[in-house]
């Protein structure tokens, strides 16, 4: 993309409304606008970004089993009846009715919904397990939605809901599910900490939140320091392997961690002092087993193999990307900009032409562009007539991995600049061999 045709929107000063590093940052590079309080559009800059994120959570629901769907965002209020959980849920619930005069929602979660697919099509056990997954705007009318898109009340969702016959198999599905969002966060550069999250009237120990550490972050968190030195589940999984998925969530549950509500000081004094960690994190997904919970009030049941019908265990497991891309930048930024891990990135490089209008440098440049798209790279050429500290500031502050930096001094031996936008080491390379390792 050549970034005298891209939309991206910079602003030079820092939006006042915005409290936090990461509303800021998406705010100045024209990632989002807000549209009205909670709600944003999603801007070229930002939509790259979110659509690599989506896509990483896709490959690993993908990988561990799920399927994905994709349900409405409007909800008929019957089922919501149905359950129970209609009168109970609050003003975070926006109620409407359409012009028949029938009551209906805006989903806020959509655990009603899969049940009634669920029931209306599997009969047997034998259809079993089945993990049902979709990425879909939500709305919760927050009473005071802050931070920008980390927590509004218009939002993107992944909700995955899981069916089992028995608790065992249902364990065993939130175990898969388990190992992959400790690969899913890995892959966006993100160390995530599973802590126990509570559980409510139903009990037991498995509900657990995904929380990122960050200097910025939210509320305040307790664990180990062994959580930093974890192995993260390799590529080749098995996820149908029963016990391999109890080693991982054992492995990962070995230790203290929790937040601050579930915080227990004793057990937390009683980790050496030098292997304790407190620090502030962000939470960035949450599974969930709770049972028969709605499968018993609407019905939802299988003949199982002694031929009689049983209400099917589940679980749901969410994970938010328009809340994940501002927990990125809370976690990875610096003083110039963000800076994004390579997965989320959304250009591979940035081409700076140092001297827009030169021969030299415009026909260099164009190589380079047009070598890096034929490799299958994606780069953003800077070809603006913008003074080159103007650029230079752009390239730091939407924070892609790399810059290639070609100038007239340079292309008069042949060279370009890279510069590592993480480590800030540069390294002069002739063209071909920047081309090289751009693409290696």
């Amino acid at each position: 993309m050549r970034l005298s045709r891209f939309f991206m929107p910079i602003l030079k000063e820092n939006p006042k409304e915005a409290e936090i590093v990461s509303h800021r940052l998406m705010l100045r590079t024209g990632m989002i606008r807000q549209q009205s309080q909670g709600i944003y559009s999603w801007l070229p800059l930002g939509k790259k970004v979110l659509d690599k994120v989506n896509a990483i959570i896709r490959e690993e629901q993908n990988r561990s089993g799920a399927i994905e769907l994709l349900m409405p965002t409007l909800q008929s209020a019957e089922l919501w009846q149905e359950s129970g959980r209609y009168d109970d849920y609050g003003k975070e619930m926006l109620r409407i009715k359409d012009r028949q005069e029938r009551p209906m929602l805006y989903g806020p979660t959509n655990e009603e919904m899969i049940t009634d697919i669920f029931r209306s099509y599997v009969k047997s056990y034998k259809n079993l397990p089945l993990n049902l997954y979709h990425i879909q705007l939500k709305f919760r009318d927050e009473i005071r939605p802050r931070f920008g898109t980390m927590r509004s009340r218009e939002f993107l969702m992944k909700d995955a809901y899981s069916f089992d016959l028995t608790k065992e198999d249902a364990i065993h599905a939130y175990n898969r599910m388990f190992a992959a969002y400790l690969r899913t966060f890995s892959r966006m550069g993100l160390r995530a900490i599973p802590m126990r999250a509570d559980t409510g009237p139903i009990g037991g120990n498995h509900s657990h939140e995904f929380i990122i550490l960050a200097d910025t972050g939210e509320s305040e968190v307790f664990c180990h320091r062994d959580f930093v030195n974890f192995d993260i589940p390799a590529e080749d999984t098995n996820f149908e392997d029963v016990a391999g998925m109890q080693s991982i969530f054992d492995k990962w549950t070995s230790v203290y961690a929790a937040t601050s509500e579930m915080h227990d000081e004793a057990a937390f004094d009683a980790i050496p002092e030098g292997e304790r960690l407190s620090a502030r994190g962000i939470e960035v997904g949450h599974i969930f087993y709770f049972g028969t919970k709605y499968s018993e009030p609407m019905g939802a049941k299988v003949q199982g193999p002694d031929g009689k019908e049983h209400p099917v265990h589940m679980g749901s497991y969410g994970i938010g990307p328009t809340r994940l891309v501002p927990a990125i930048i809370e976690a990875s930024h610096d003083e110039n900009g963000i800076v994004w891990p390579a997965a989320v990135a959304p250009f591979d490089a940035v081409l700076i032409n140092m001297k827009a209008g030169d021969a030299v440098c415009d026909d260099a440049c164009e190589r380079l562009y047009t070598a890096l798209r034929n490799a299958g790279k994606d780069p953003l050429y800077d070809d603006t007539d913008d003074r080159a500290g103007t650029k230079f500031a752009t390239a730091d502050l939407i924070g892609v991995p790399m810059q290639v930096i070609a100038g007239p001094r340079g292309l008069a031996n042949g060279e370009v600049e890279l510069k590592d936008r993480k480590t800030g080491a540069r390294e002069t390379l002739t063209v071909e061999a920047a081309l090289n390792r751009l693409v290696g």
